[in-house]
């Protein structure tokens, strides 16, 4: 057999030419024979990326990546009818599980999608995903979806809403290097929809493109009013040159969990003389481009420096060192934070 990517380039060529006469489309003649195909494509793999998944669909959890899949039918996939949210998993506990879990029902509720299982199940579910997979560090994403069942707008004809989780094995560090951003012009997500976290993220893969495409890393969404939003999936945040941390209100964004828990930390440097406040406000693009130090604050961070922004520097255009003693505050927390933070993960041997 010949490289089956050099094949389809040759097929979809002749198409555009209009020239089908050699175009002959392999029909699987059996499921054995497809998984076969599968699991040819994960056979050259070294390190297997996604070590578990959980699919309420299966009914359980899957080991073998060419079977980590969902239906072409389920509404999240072609209408974006779901909603998903992640956590961090380090040193093989679960930071912030229940932060996480608790916005993903609230993110559910809004989109109108009921769950196939009570919180206390899918949080079950949840951490016995992440023991099967031996994963220590790493992310556990998950998924509510209306559910296979047709091609239609409504989820009439969807039997039961689905769940699925995966475990991602990845690195998870602090981020030392600072970043260069842009003011993003693709529009921003209206409040109904950036207030809940669905998989429609179309805007968010196309502000990043667009900064990619400039040389920059990401960028800042700025809301019709001229007000300071966020990122394309994390929160900003801002030392001014007071040394107050400052953060956008949340009204019309996504409530960080990780935002939200730097905001119950950060007091701690208050107390010791670091800093001399911690708000969340309304804040103009001329008060923003004037701070002193900047940052995106994210689960998967939980830090990371902004030295630039349309190619001025923020500050001297360095890492500013109370951004690192934010980035350590944080990282603290999820290295050996306390217990309502931090969930235990009894691995299986």
């Amino acid at each position: 057999m010949g490289n089956p990517t050099e094949s389809t380039t040759s097929s979809l060529k002749s198409l555009e030419i209009g020239d089908d006469s050699d175009l002959r489309v392999h029909v699987f003649s059996s499921s054995s024979e497809l998984l076969e195909k599968l699991q040819q494509s994960w056979s050259s793999v070294e390190k297997q990326p996604y070590p578990a998944m959980y699919s309420s669909v299966y009914g359980g959890i899957i080991l073998d990546p060419a079977m980590m899949v969902i239906p072409i039918d389920d509404h999240m996939v072609h209408r974006g009818h779901g909603v998903f949210d992640t956590a961090i998993i380090l040193d093989g506990y679960l930071y912030e599980l229940d932060v996480h879990l608790d916005r993903f029902l609230r993110s559910a509720s809004k989109a109108k999608i009921s769950s196939p299982f009570p919180r206390s199940t899918l949080r079950s579910i949840l951490i016995q995903l992440t023991a099967t997979s031996k994963c220590k560090e790493g992310t556990l994403r998950y998924w509510l979806s209306a559910g296979p069942g047709d091609f239609l707008l409504s989820s009439a004809g969807c039997p039961t809403p689905a769940f699925y989780a995966v475990v991602i094995d990845q690195e998870v560090s602090q981020h030392k290097e600072g970043v260069k951003v842009i003011t993003s012009n693709v529009p921003m997500k209206p409040p109904l929809f950036a207030t809940m976290k669905n998989v429609n993220y179309l805007p968010n893969v196309l502000s990043v493109l667009e900064a990619e495409e400039k040389g920059a890393f990401a960028s800042i969404w700025v809301d019709d009013a001229g007000y300071i939003a966020e990122g394309p999936n994390v929160n900003v945040a801002f030392i001014t040159p007071e040394k107050e941390l400052v953060m956008p209100l949340f009204d019309n964004i996504l409530s960080g969990c990780t935002a939200k828990r730097l905001l119950e930390l950060a007091p701690k440097l208050v107390d010791q003389g670091l800093l001399k406040g911690v708000t969340t406000k309304y804040l103009t693009v001329e008060e923003a481009k004037g701070a002193a130090e900047m940052m995106y604050v994210g689960s998967t961070l939980p830090v990371l420096p902004i030295i630039a922004w349309d190619d001025q520097p923020i500050g001297n255009g360095t890492v500013g060192e109370l951004t690192m003693l934010v980035s350590d505050l944080l990282w603290d927390d999820m290295v050996s934070g306390p217990d309502t933070q931090r969930i235990p993960v009894t691995y299986v041997e």
